[in-house]
């Protein structure tokens, strides 16, 4: 007589997994971990807030100091520091240099930057291949840039004289002259970052609208009056960015400067860039030099508050919305 076997009970898997499919049921997440969650994202935020404004915040506390090499204790001496600097000709004469090569650079490399834009625009392989050429100065360090413009700038030795040569401009004194060095450290910084300002614009042209231009196409409208009228019009918005960020760049620009010329001959490229570096590190005066700087952001920030919100008065504009 054969033993029986007792039936095996039936076990309800989905009710032992917590679901039908099969798989384990999530567990439910504490209520401290949800109220913390919040807190933890923005802990990267505020760890690089605290390394800007930790460095930014000392730096203003040297300022009110006369701290220097020659001067192991310090006192406090208030706004001295910021007297000294706008009672300082030398300042002005720097803050005159610092807004002509600002303004120069970046007037040349917005107008050449949409130049080029416009140039691209028009799809051709010569248009794809320069598109792609466009961006070598960009991957060069500008300090690189400059050194290299430095020797090709030479008097005797250098390439451009001697490219020069054939048509009687051998010979120039590109960097020896203070009208030469200014416009020889401009001309440095529109070869390296005209293409910034060219990639920007041509982002620009290609997310205009195809419909107005085609309408003027069938109206017969011409080149000049397209682009007054519609391109740049559509176009400013993105121009505008490109300058913002190269007149607030330019402001503070201290390596092409300092490795083609390094303030000179004379005072003639001395921007306040330099001059804080002179200061602050050459001379050993440190709290002065770090006033320098100190100015000279405020100048920048000021500078750029009014560039963006007029940024803003252009946007609404464009998008038809009372600003």
């Amino acid at each position: 007589m054969s033993a029986r076997v007792a039936p095996v009970p039936e076990t309800d898997h989905g009710a032992a997994s917590g679901t039908g499919t099969g798989k384990r049921a999530a567990r439910p997440v504490p209520a401290w971990r949800r109220s913390l969650r919040p807190y933890l994202l923005i802990v990267p935020a505020l760890l690089l807030t605290g390394g800007i404004l930790y460095p930014f915040g000392l730096g203003l506390y040297y300022t009110v100091f006369d701290f220097a090499a020659s001067r192991p204790r310090p006192d406090m001496v208030g706004v001295e520091n910021y007297r000294r600097i706008f009672t300082q000709p030398a300042f002005w004469d720097s803050a005159r240099v610092t807004v002509a090569y600002a303004v120069g650079a970046a007037a040349v490399e917005t107008v050449l930057g949409v130049a080029v834009a416009l140039l691209l625009h028009r799809a051709s392989f010569v248009g794809r291949m320069l598109e792609k050429i466009l961006i070598l100065p960009l991957m060069i360090a500008p300090v690189i840039a400059a050194i290299m413009w430095k020797l090709m700038l030479q008097p005797s030795v250098g390439v451009v004289n001697h490219l020069l040569k054939p048509f009687g401009l051998g010979g120039v004194q590109w960097t020896d002259t203070p009208t030469g060095a200014l416009l020889s450290s401009i001309a440095v910084d529109v070869w390296v970052y005209t293409p910034f300002v060219a990639i920007l614009a041509l982002a620009g042209l290609r997310s205009l609208p195809a419909s107005p231009f085609e309408a003027a196409a069938v109206d017969g409208a011409g080149w000049w009056f397209t682009f007054r009228r519609l391109t740049l019009p559509m176009l400013w918005p993105y121009v505008l960015v490109a300058v913002i960020f190269r007149f607030m760049d330019s402001l503070k620009v201290f390596d092409i400067i300092y490795a083609l010329t390094e303030g000179g001959p004379g005072d003639s490229t001395m921007v306040l860039q330099i001059r804080a570096y002179l200061e602050a590190i050459r001379f050993q005066r440190y709290s002065f030099g770090i006033s320098y700087m100190v100015v000279l952001w405020a100048v920048v920030y000021l500078v750029t508050m009014v560039l963006v919100r007029y940024l803003g008065r252009i946007q609404n504009r464009a998008a038809e919305v009372p600003g």
